[in-house]
């Protein structure tokens, strides 16, 4: 039988363990992505469906994230630019070419019409908060499940 002290110390170790699993997990795709699928989402007003979502590079100019969605049965694009910023070509380049540019947009069109400075920080800003949730969310899932509750 575990000692009071030792058995704390044990279960506040898998819970660090836990949470740390549950906030940095492979992500599914590419964050640049995901970050633009938010955008569209803090932008709509509502709940969307995603119906495409597709990267593209452009050399030295930028990578475009276009988002295709429909929200309240109106259909809607966004489309985010990454400014490239890799200092050097790495195999993690060549792997991964979104690597090679920026995890934030320098420029937003939503519908075809850019954001203003401002909107596009305010955009980023609840996208961002957005995550944060959601990530909160599946950490307590994960210590819910690992209690038994």
């Amino acid at each position: 039988m575990l000692k009071p002290a030792l058995r704390s110390a044990t279960a506040g170790a898998v819970l660090g363990a836990i949470l740390i699993t549950a906030g940095c997990g492979n992500p599914p795709e590419d964050v640049r992505i995901t970050l633009c699928k938010d955008i569209a989402a803090v932008r709509s007003g509502g709940p969307i469906s995603i119906s495409a979502a597709e990267a593209q590079t452009k050399g030295y100019q930028h990578a475009a994230v276009r988002v295709r969605y429909n929200s309240g049965g109106t259909d809607g694009e966004v489309v985010c630019y990454y400014d490239y910023n890799a200092v050097e070509h790495t195999a993690q380049n060549l792997a991964d070419p979104l690597s090679a540019y920026s995890t934030s947009p320098t420029r937003v069109t939503v519908g075809g019409r850019p954001l203003s400075r401002a909107q596009l920080a305010d955009a980023i800003k609840r996208a961002m908060m957005k995550q944060g949730r959601e990530a909160i969310d599946r950490a307590k899932g994960a210590v819910q499940q690992a209690i038994g509750q």
